[in-house]
């Protein structure tokens, strides 16, 4: 079973950038698909950013040009780079990786001033 811990998350400026860390544990991560999404009070989570295990990425419209994830398959960690913060972007990010069940991390909570 693989478990997911996200860090990295908190408060930011408007403009500010962040990154989030998503340490797996559990045998095979490597070679699984890795996802950020989000959650806002009063939305449906969406899917921000996802990456196979040879590191191709895709990425919500929303946040296209801005974030970046990445992988790093020896320590076992998903990072997202979060550039040009909006307000918009303030929701708690969770990570998740395509396993059967999926897995989901707790969520780091974001939140970005005007």
């Amino acid at each position: 079973q693989v478990r997911l811990v996200e860090s990295g998350g908190g408060l930011v400026q408007a403009g500010g950038s962040l990154r989030l860390s998503c340490a797996a544990s559990g045998s095979g991560t490597s070679g699984l698909i890795m996802a950020w999404h989000r959650q806002a009070p009063g939305k449906q989570r969406e899917m921000v950013a996802s990456i196979t295990g040879g590191g191709s990425a895709s990425y919500g419209d929303s946040v296209k040009d801005r974030f970046t994830i990445s992988r790093d398959n020896v320590k076992n960690t998903v990072y997202l780079q979060m550039n040009s913060l909006k307000p918009e972007d303030t929701a708690r990010y969770y990570c998740y990786a395509l396993t059967y069940p999926p897995a989901w991390g707790q969520g780091t909570q974001v939140t970005v001033s005007s």
